[in-house]
């Protein structure tokens, strides 16, 4: 089995893709324990002292003007993650959690956090043990870190709290701990709050859609192509001297990853053969300029993933000198605006691709093809319908890009008077590459199928293999109408599991 090795500087968005979907096994790099013993020891000397420091001998938030005696400081730190640990609605996904646990576990290794060896050694023993906290949707506001979703965390730690074992049963968490020989952790000064207090559930659902988005936007070049070869349109648009001349980078992979798709097809560039048009639609011709906004946007966010995977976030912090130091960095507004701002371009991306869609079901603008690709057209509906998934689709995504992160409400008696929304943010993203998935899978079943309907011309040899897999997994090819949502399931797990992009590139080689 593949082994993280976490250390002091961070970790990489793979580290977060292993642990959280990989089951990959976690260690502590000894460098990391010598951090984490060094941190510790300046926290015991501060908190032996008799000046209050925030976050050591002191309450928290709003609370933060009491001194609290040495004798209740244990009783704090539990109290702190009982409770925060007050979420509420439907679960979190298993792979969240998990990223969520790694990452907080990567700011504590980082030895600015002050917690002992012992308490990150038995976050990694959770997480290498297939338990998993069971965590709510509701009780973030993205600073003072993801409060709610780390507390439920921490409390599992204690023993305390419900959990996922391994085999997907929920129980106690303290019965799970005991089944694997793990001992629940008694927090010490410092630690309650260090693992409480990290943008970390928005982070490793921002590093999860960034992995998905990859995918996604190859698979909506190949969509592109293949509707552009269904409707008879030109490739010449996609030429490299065109998009050099407005040299966005994201645009630029998109025309190319769309031109080697359509290398040797007999269907482009019949613009003046029985219905004689100069361009084709906007939807068509500005796919590369289109997807490739959203590729620099994925690349934008990339960068903040980046930083933020590289930076140690909490409140207080350890310093190199030795000061335990008050900073604002848990505050999640530089994660939340690129998670808004994805959910922006995967609407767009979503919008064009039904756009095409429709344009190949409109019999006075699909350039000879039937009515919504029925058999019979009036006898049968086509897929008439399934553009109707589509829109409702798209609508949705329209709803979604809406900011999170514009928003903020005061809390903590307004010490915490302004919030990001980072973690809204994610799971309405998260939401959002769902839903752009299904709208592919749908251009995907009707260019499919409309290329099919063109007799006597050859599809490209890459669009070929793509109609070639899709019809092996299961989804049907033109015909009488039938019962359609299960062939959309089938195309729609096509594209989600990137087959479609598998399929292609074993004519194209690796795309952009």
């Amino acid at each position: 089995m593949h082994t993280v090795v976490v250390g002091t500087s961070g970790v990489t968005a793979s580290d977060v893709l292993a642990v959280a979907r990989g089951g990959a096994r976690i260690e502590l790099s000894e460098e990391a324990v010598a951090a984490l013993a060094a941190a510790r020891g300046i926290v015991e000397a501060l908190a032996a002292k008799p000046e209050p420091v925030y976050g050591v001998s002191t309450g928290f938030g709003a609370l933060a003007t009491r001194h609290i005696s040495q004798e209740l400081r244990a009783q704090l730190q539990r109290n702190i993650v009982r409770s925060h640990a007050a979420g509420m609605g439907p679960r979190v996904e298993r792979e969240v959690v998990r990223a969520l646990m790694f990452l907080r576990l990567k700011t504590v290794c980082s030895g600015h956090t002050g917690v002992r060896p012992e308490v990150a050694q038995t976050m990694a023993d959770v997480l290498n043990a297939g338990i998993t906290p069971v965590v709510h949707e509701y009780g973030s506001l993205g600073c003072s870190g993801d409060l709610a979703p780390l507390s439920h965390c921490a409390l599992t730690l204690m023993g305390e709290g419900d959990a996922e074992g391994p085999d997907g049963v929920v129980r106690a968490a303290g019965e799970l701990l005991a089944e694997h020989g793990i001992e629940p952790v008694e927090l010490r000064e410092k630690e309650g709050l260090a693992l409480l207090n990290g943008t970390d559930g928005m982070l490793g659902m921002l590093v999860m859609a960034l992995a998905d988005l990859d995918m996604l936007y190859k698979s909506a070049d190949i969509t592109a192509a293949l509707s552009l070869e269904a409707l008879l349109g030109t490739d010449k648009v996609l030429a490299p001297e065109l998009h050099a001349i407005r040299p966005h980078p994201g645009q630029g992979a998109s025309a190319a990853n769309m031109l080697a798709v359509l290398q040797g097809s007999e269907l482009t560039g019949h613009h003046q053969d029985d219905a004689p048009r100069v361009q084709d639609a906007y939807s068509v011709r500005c796919a590369p300029q289109v997807a490739g906004a959203g590729r620099d946007t994925m690349a934008h966010a990339r960068l903040v993933a980046e930083r933020e995977l590289a930076s140690a976030v909490d409140n207080p912090v350890v310093l190199p000198d030795g000061r335990v130091e008050s900073n604002g960095n848990f505050h999640g507004a530089p994660v939340a605006y690129v998670l808004d701002f994805l959910a922006i371009a995967v609407a767009d991306l979503a919008s064009i691709a039904e756009r095409r869609t429709d344009r190949l079901l409109d019999k006075n603008r699909s350039h000879g093809l039937p009515p919504f690709l029925a058999d019979d057209a009036g006898v049968d509906s086509g897929l008439m319908i399934a553009q109707y998934t589509q829109a409702a689709l798209v609508s949705e995504l329209k709803r979604l890009a809406v900011p999170a992160s514009a928003d903020s409400i005061p809390s903590s008696a307004m010490q915490e008077d302004h919030v990001s929304m980072g973690w809204s943010a994610a799971r309405k993203l998260r939401t959002a590459v769902d839903n752009l998935t299904r709208v592919l899978a749908v251009e995907l079943y009707a260019a499919s199928r409309a290329v099919e309907l063109r007799e006597g011309l050859s599809p490209a040899p890459a669009t070929q293999a793509a109609i070639s897999a899709v019809r092996k997994a299961g989804v049907e090819g033109p015909g009488p109408d039938r019962f359609l949502a299960p062939d959309l399931a089938a195309a729609d797990v096509f594209v989600r599991e990137g087959r479609l992009v598998e399929a292609v590139e074993t004519v194209t080689g690796p795309l952009r």
